[in-house]
């Protein structure tokens, strides 16, 4: 018979009883990409191999020239090049913004877990409805929530600035842009701020209400081009780059555009608009809705650290509401109070990362890390 050592008896107990972990009880190691190729059985895993491109066809990984965000393929050896040997792995619009080759394109020969199902993509060997991504040997992040986006690779120069050298940083990452004419924005709004709801429409910014697309010009009940940093506050018009930066137009009513004019913004007011419920407005400054007021704020944002005297034209915040044809915005106090009190909603982020695929190819770093404005502006 067996002989048992008093620690052997003593273990065995304790695991019969559950307070002792056997060896089930330890997380199963990550998968190859050999053995995700092996078992394409729907069941969930989390899978480690090297990024070794963009999947854009069922034999077809490309490793430069990304056209989107949607894909990635990964190996056992970052030098593979036989698609046979790889695993095509379909990124979730939540992680696409961090883990993108588009966006990301340092992600090239890294060594990655990614957790989902092992289930054809491309008609190839793939892991697909993807719900954690994290680099070998890190904790992946909760389900469904992305990698702390302040750490994109498209920030790499700003992580771990703060006050003015993160606002110098994130100038030099996002004056980097295509420049639109006035015209172009006209059909860039339609996309940008399309109705979630009805394809057809466009939601309006202050009016919050759905207009057609094609109800676009200067009559009245028509939309027009908002421009929240007001071009007199500038002076800039509609032929330089801040007049025609996407991140700052929205779509909103003629008339209540007229009346919000170049007001700066703040708390309060004593006058309201019939096709605006929700704002109000004073002789010096204008409250959007409470569903807007951090949109407004990260636009802002953006407009100040995105033009600076290198620009020929330094937007500045401030906290007066008397600015006139000065450049400068306020009230900057308020601003970060609806910042903090409306966060980046699913609507801001897809606008976010609308702009940066389709049309500017730069991206509003408030709406991925809106905390950052706190460090900027203390």
């Amino acid at each position: 018979m067996a002989r048992w050592s008093p620690l052997a008896l003593v273990v065995g107990l304790l695991a019969a009883v559950g307070l002792y972990g056997s060896t089930a009880a330890v997380a199963a190691a990550p998968l190859t990409v050999a053995q995700a190729i092996a078992t394409q059985n729907g069941s969930s895993a989390t899978v480690r191999g090297y990024v070794v491109g963009q999947p854009t066809a069922t034999t077809t990984v490309i490793r430069s020239g990304y056209p989107n965000d949607y894909a990635l393929a990964l190996a056992d050896s970052a030098s593979t090049t036989s698609t046979s040997s790889m695993v095509y792995v379909q990124i979730t619009s939540s992680f696409r913004a961090a883990w993108g080759m588009r966006s990301n394109p340092s992600l090239l020969g890294r060594q990655i877990d990614v957790t989902g199902s092992l289930s054809a993509y491309f008609s190839h060997a793939g892991l697909t409805s993807t719900t954690a991504f994290a680099f070998a040997g890190t904790t992946p992040p909760p389900t469904t929530t992305a990698p702390p986006s302040n750490c994109l690779a498209y920030y790499a120069a700003a992580c771990g600035k703060s006050g003015a050298a993160l606002k110098s940083a994130l100038n030099g990452i996002i004056r980097s842009q295509t420049r639109l004419t006035y015209a172009q924005v006209w059909e860039a709004l339609k996309v940008t701020d399309q109705d979630p709801d009805n394809s057809a429409n466009v939601i309006l910014l202050y009016s919050g209400t759905s207009r057609s697309k094609t109800a676009n010009g200067g009559d009245q009940n028509d939309w027009n081009r908002e421009h929240v940093w007001p071009q007199s506050h500038g002076p800039f018009d509609t032929n330089t780059q801040p007049g025609t930066d996407l991140h700052h137009l929205r779509p909103e009513d003629v008339t209540v555009n007229a009346v919000r004019g170049n007001l700066d913004f703040d708390n309060g007011g004593n006058q309201t608009h019939p096709e605006a419920p929700g704002n109000v407005f004073d002789a010096d400054s204008w409250e959007p809705r409470d569903a807007v007021k951090g949109d407004v704020a990260r636009m802002l944002f953006y407009m100040a650290v995105r033009y600076e005297s290198g620009d020929q034209l330094n937007l500045e915040l401030n906290n007066s509401t008397s600015n006139g044809s000065q450049p400068y915005m306020g009230k900057l106090s308020v601003l970060k109070q609806w910042n903090l009190q409306d966060p980046p909603d699913a609507f801001e982020q897809r606008r976010n990362q609308v702009i940066f695929d389709s049309y500017q190819r730069n991206r509003n770093p408030f709406i991925d890390n809106y905390r950052w404005a706190d460090s900027i502006w203390p």
